[in-house]
């Protein structure tokens, strides 16, 4: 996706969010003074935890199979998309820090991904809502990143 359909695809996403009711006045300065930090926690620990899945799903896939259980792919998919996610809260850890816009981008691809991830393993409910909360989070702290 080309940097210009990228940001078209934000600002529209931003018009939708910008009907949501704002938040109070220091909540979001103190998002944005936390949100390296969950970066970095959240980074790390997704990070863990898909490498961790990807182990029990490689370690049960042969049982699964003389079981006739199917379906494994798109939880190895998952798992992926989910790792991906975490490695862009990592990177997006230094442009935060910094309240760069590239920073807050990186955070805003690592929602895009995890919303996927989650839809791809048929946690549709929850994929939705964490990533409505999610995106009204981000879209709220947009401005303070240059």
């Amino acid at each position: 996706m080309s940097t210009t359909k990228s940001n078209d695809f934000i600002d529209t996403m931003a018009e939708w969010f910008a009907k949501f009711p704002e938040l109070p006045k220091t909540w979001p300065q103190t998002l944005v003074k936390i949100t390296p930090m969950l970066a970095i926690i959240f980074g790390i620990l997704g990070i863990l935890v898909g490498i961790s899945g990807l182990g029990v799903l490689t370690a049960f896939s042969p049982i699964a199979y003389l079981g006739g259980v199917s379906g494994y792919g798109t939880g190895y998919v998952s798992a992926l998309i989910y790792l991906l996610a975490s490695v862009l809260l990592l990177m997006a850890y230094p442009g935060t820090k910094a309240r760069k816009y590239s920073g807050w981008k990186l955070l805003f691809w690592s929602e895009v991904a995890s919303l996927i991830g989650g839809l791809i393993s048929m946690s549709i409910i929850s994929a939705i809502i964490g990533a409505l909360i999610g995106f009204y989070l981000l879209f709220q702290i947009r401005s303070y990143y240059k």
